[in-house]
């Protein structure tokens, strides 16, 4: 999904994710940042491509591990984030002001449980198992 606000950045809002947990927590490997994104690692494997390919991120054999890969924010990243963060601010802004401040934080504080709860976990070790007796679309 790409945010109108965003468009100008070229960012969609996982490729923003992704920059701004790598500024905040540091370099980390792949299977660490999809836990952190609570995203399949084969997803955010595409999805960090074009990041990649733009040098906004860049990928290092891991410290402890050379089998392991870390992903790293470089300095054109963190110009790119610092941007589509003030986009990001102001499109939050204006959601707020459509949907209500007390709302938007219920929501959010909603979305925090879902995805900190059993059911988060188990959705993102297996996202792609059926459930028993429900309809696949």
């Amino acid at each position: 999904m790409q945010l109108p606000g965003l468009a100008a950045t070229g960012l969609r809002t996982t490729q923003f994710s992704i920059l701004a947990k790598l500024k905040r927590l540091g370099p980390m490997t792949i299977n660490a940042l999809a836990r952190e994104l609570v995203m399949d690692r084969t997803t955010l494997g595409r999805t960090m491509l074009p990041l990649e390919r733009d040098g906004l991120i860049r990928i290092a054999d891991g410290k402890l591990d050379r089998r392991s890969k870390e992903l790293h924010l470089t300095k054109k990243g963190a110009d790119r984030l610092r941007a589509a963060g003030k986009l990001w601010r102001e499109a939050q802004t204006e959601f707020e002001a459509a949907f209500g401040g007390a709302r938007a934080a219920k929501l959010r504080d909603e979305l925090h449980a879902l995805v900190s709860s059993e059911l988060g976990r188990s959705l993102e070790g297996g996202k792609n198992r059926r459930q028993p007796g429900r309809a696949t679309p």
